[in-house]
C-alpha cells in the first residue's frame, strides 16, 4: 500500500499559536516589575507545589510543579509569591481581547495559551502577517507587561511547535511548504501525544528526530504505532487540518484548565488548583450578569485518558461558596484511578441570566454576592493589591 500523499498547505502562515511565558509569574510581575530578573515563583510556601518560576529559576533546577520545600533547597534565594485570587484570569482576558483587536477569529484554549486565524484580515503577503504579529507582540510587552511567544505557520500543529521552541519572547514563522523540513531535525518528543516514557521506547527503536518517522516504510511504522501510524506520519510530515473556532462569544459555559508540567499526584494540591479555578471563573460569571448551575470536574491521566464528574445545584447561583463543598467530592469520583494527572479543569454550565433568587436565603446571598461585587470591582481595577476571598467564605 502506497504511503499517504502529502496535501497542499495554504499559501500563506495565517494561523498563528500564542503561549504567554511563565503566566502566573509575569502577572506577578506586572505588579511587582522590582522583582524583574530576579529567581521567583508562585506557589504555596510552607505546603504546596511551583505553579510558575521565572526562567531564572528554571535555569537553577526549579519547575511546574516541583515541590516547593524542594525547589527552596536547590534555590535558597527563591522569591515566593503566593496566588492573586482573580488576577489571571483578569490578564488573560485582557490578552485575549487585544488578540481580537487583529482578528476575529481567536479560540482561547486555556488561560495562556491559544490561536489566532488571520485569514480574515486580507492581508496579502507573509511579510505583512508577521509585522501585524509581531506588532501584537509589543502592546502585549507594553500594555500588560506580558511577555507572549508566537508561531506562525499554515496550521495549528505547527504554530503550536514553533511557539514553544525560543522561549521567552520567542518568534517563530514558519515559512509555507517548509513544515516537513521544519519538524525533521526535531526530537520526537516535539509531537503531541508522544510523553516521555513513549520517547524513551521510540529512542531504543531508533526513533529519535521526527526525521525517524518520515524516513520508515509502511511495515516498520505500523510495528511503532500500530493501527494509528498512518495519523502519525501525518503529524509528522506537518499535516493538519483543524479549524481555529471561537466559542467564547455569548458564553454557554465557563471552563478553565491546567496542565501541568509533570504529573501531580496529590490529592490537596489538585483540589487547590481546582479551587483555585472556582475563584476565577465565578468573577467572570459575575461580569456577564449570568448564573450557573452546573460544576464538571475533569481530569486527565499521561496517556491522555480522561475521566468526568459533574454536579448541579438545586437552583443557578454566581456565588463560589454553593460550589466550594463540590469540588473534593467531584475529583474523588472523577480519579477513581488514583494515578497521577497531568491535566485537570473546572467548568460551569447550565448558564442563565441573572436575576432574582427566589429562596429562603435570599438576603444572606444578596449581602454576599454585593461583597463578591465589591471585590471583583477592586480585583479589576489596576491597583497594586488584591483584595482575597480569605476561607472560601463568599
Amino acid at each position: 500500500m502506497p504511503l499517504p500523499t502529502i496535501v497542499p498547505t495554504p499559501a500563506l502562515p495565517t494561523v498563528v499559536h500564542l503561549d504567554a511565558d511563565a503566566f502566573f509569574v509575569s502577572c506577578e510581575l506586572a505588579l511587582k516589575p522590582e522583582l524583574r530578573g530576579t529567581k521567583c515563583a508562585v506557589g504555596g510556601r510552607e505546603r504546596g507545589i511551583i505553579s510558575s518560576a521565572s526562567y531564572e529559576a528554571r535555569a537553577c533546577g526549579v519547575y511546574t510543579p516541583m515541590p516547593t520545600q524542594r525547589a527552596l533547597r536547590i534555590c535558597p534565594d527563591l522569591i515566593m509569591l503566593p496566588h492573586t485570587s482573580g488576577l489571571y484570569s483578569k490578564v488573560s482576558r485582557q490578552m485575549f481581547d487585544l488578540c481580537e483587536t487583529l482578528t476575529p477569529l481567536v479560540q482561547r484554549n486555556s488561560i495562556d495559551e491559544g490561536y489566532l486565524d488571520l485569514g480574515p484580515c486580507g492581508l496579502t503577503s507573509s511579510a505583512e502577517i508577521e509585522a501585524r504579529v509581531r506588532a501584537l507582540q509589543r502592546r502585549l510587552a507594553v500594555e500588560l507587561q506580558l511577555p507572549v511567544s508566537f508561531g506562525v505557520a499554515t496550521n495549528k500543529l505547527i504554530s503550536q511547535i514553533a511557539s514553544k521552541l525560543r522561549k521567552p519572547r520567542g518568534f517563530v514563522v514558519v515559512p509555507p511548504g517548509t513544515e516537513e523540513d521544519f519538524l525533521a531535525p526535531l526530537s520526537i518528543g516535539k509531537l503531541p501525544g508522544i510523553g516521555a516514557k513513549t520517547e524513551a521506547a521510540l529512542a531504543v527503536r531508533g526513533v529519535k528526530v521526527i526525521a525517524d518517522i518520515t524516513a520508515r516504510d509502511e511495515s516498520e511504522l505500523k510495528s511503532l504505532f500500530g493501527d494509528g501510524w498512518r495519523e502519525m506520519l501525518a503529524t509528522a510530515r506537518g499535516q493538519d487540518d483543524r479549524a481555529v473556532h471561537t466559542d467564547h462569544d455569548d458564553a454557554k459555559s465557563y471552563s478553565q484548565q491546567e496542565t501541568f508540567f509533570e504529573d501531580v499526584a496529590d490529592f490537596a494540591e489538585i483540589e487547590r488548583v481546582a479551587k483555585r479555578m472556582v475563584d476565577e471563573l465565578l468573577p467572570k460569571v459575575r461580569a456577564d450578569q449570568k448564573r450557573v448551575r452546573t460544576m464538571t470536574v475533569k481530569i486527565r491521566y499521561p496517556d491522555f485518558t480522561q475521566e468526568t464528574h459533574g454536579r448541579s445545584l438545586a437552583a443557578a447561583t454566581d456565588l463560589e461558596a454553593p460550589f466550594y463543598p463540590l469540588v473534593a467530592p467531584l475529583l474523588r469520583e472523577a480519579w477513581r484511578k488514583k494515578r497521577p494527572l497531568r491535566l485537570v479543569s473546572v467548568r460551569f454550565s447550565n448558564v442563565e441570566d441573572g436575576g432574582q433568587q427566589l429562596e429562603m436565603f435570599a438576603e444572606l446571598d444578596e449581602k454576599r454576592r454585593r461583597l463578591a461585587g465589591v471585590l471583583d470591582r477592586l480585583n479589576s481595577g489596576k491597583q497594586n493589591t488584591t483584595v482575597v476571598r480569605h476561607g472560601h467564605q463568599l
